[in-house]
């Protein structure tokens, strides 16, 4: 799942929206001649032509990557579903046993890099169970076959040069390495580029290994994490309750303020006290509305989605991560039920209609979406908590 994302992933991939644009230069037309084009730069920018015409030797068009590129129906599940999906029981015993298990290293990676263990750990189990299940697809076919579809080149062409540096210091293997269809490799599913410039040969043996080796992977994962701006000893996120007199319209992440004033709006934490204290912006997240399961945001909320841009994804992580570290389940209240697919398109449609920058009409509540039921809640005079139902569909 990691692209950019994440991840990605840096992962604008799930959920950026923009049909196919055959205009964009180098993408499209003939697939060889594409991969031709590919050679001719790379020689370019000083490769060792014998080496360059190694590399892309046999590197082919995987029809499969695309139609998975298309298909991304799990972000339509609500946060609840999502999570409950994805969070099982028997993840949650392996991340704690792999907490004990790389306990030294965790604590050399949190003194290193100030990223917390519970934040690794969920990056490593919503993404490849820990290692399991890493992606089966040629990782230099399907950067090749992304890069030369139209929909977004400019996202993964730099990546395939980024894997052409890796093959020539033996850390890349463009038959043999193999992954996420959009290209992650490892067991926290990272892009070429972003091993290129963030991997960290964490246990010594001269190679950074991220499919096979845990300290490679995660030490790789928090420099990565350090770099998108974690801000070290900081919560990311916490479970909160919230008064039924809140004013909704100021929550949601484009509303920032610091955690006393929160307080004195009557916002408290569910357990214990505010893990940040009261001096730190923070946002109030209320992924299914006023009435379902809330949460305060941190700064370092913000650096999940330099991971993933997927919103349910990034909430999701960043929740499993405070339960990886003893926070309880949360509560999921008694949220109004939300809209279908087909619903959500066509309340997609109706917000476009009325001057709203929704993206592409695919029935998933991204963050475009949600700002702008929030402004159309407003306008109407209705509780404006970012959640939309049928109520507001049938009065827009």
């Amino acid at each position: 799942m990691r692209v950019l994302n994440i991840v990605a992933l840096s992962l604008a991939l799930f959920i950026m929206a923009s049909g196919p644009a055959p205009a964009k230069a180098g993408c499209g037309g003939d697939f060889s001649r594409f991969i031709e084009g590919l050679k001719k730069e790379a020689v370019a920018k000083g490769h060792d032509p014998a080496t360059v015409a190694k590399f892309f030797q046999g590197v082919a068009h995987d029809p499969k990557v695309i139609r998975a590129d298309r298909a991304q129906g799990v972000f339509r599940k609500n946060f609840i579903d999502f999570s409950r999906a994805v969070i099982s029981r028997n993840r949650i015993n392996n991340g704690r046993s792999n907490a004990k298990k790389y306990a030294r290293l965790f604590d050399r990676i949190e003194r290193q890099y100030g990223v917390s263990r519970g934040v690794l750990l969920a990056f490593w189990a919503l993404e490849t169970d820990f290692g399991k299940v890493q992606g089966n697809f040629n990782t230099l076919n399907a950067l090749a076959t992304l890069a030369h579809d139209c929909r977004r080149p400019e996202l993964f062409r730099p990546h395939i040069f980024a894997a052409l540096k890796l093959y020539e210091r033996g850390d890349f293997d463009p038959r043999r390495t193999k992954g996420a269809w959009a290209g992650e490799i490892g067991m926290v599913q990272m892009l070429p580029g972003d091993i290129l410039e963030n991997g960290v040969d964490g246990d010594g043996d001269g190679h950074v290994r991220l499919k096979t080796s845990p300290p490679d992977a995660l030490t790789s994962g928090a420099k990565m994490l350090r770099g998108l701006g974690w801000r070290a000893g900081e919560p990311w996120l916490q479970e909160i309750i919230v008064p039924a007199d809140l004013d909704w319209s100021r929550t949601g992440l484009d509303h920032r303020l610091p955690v006393r004033e929160w307080a004195a709006m009557g916002v408290r934490p569910r357990t214990g006290r505010f893990l940040g204290g009261t001096n730190l912006p923070a946002s109030i997240l209320l992924p299914m509305g006023r009435k379902g399961p809330a949460f305060i945001a941190y700064p370092n909320f913000d650096v999940f989605f330099e991971w993933n841009k997927s919103f349910v994804y990034v909430t999701t992580a960043a929740y499993f991560a405070t339960r990886l570290e003893g926070a309880p389940v949360f509560s999921p209240g008694n949220p109004e039920p939300g809209l279908s697919a087909q619903q959500m398109k066509a309340l997609q449609r109706k917000l476009a209609a009325r001057g709203h920058d929704v993206g592409k009409i695919d029935g998933i509540l991204g963050a475009r979406t949600r700002a702008a039921v929030q402004a159309e809640q407003k306008r109407l005079g209705l509780p404006a908590d970012a959640w939309p139902t049928v109520a507001l569909l049938k009065r827009l």
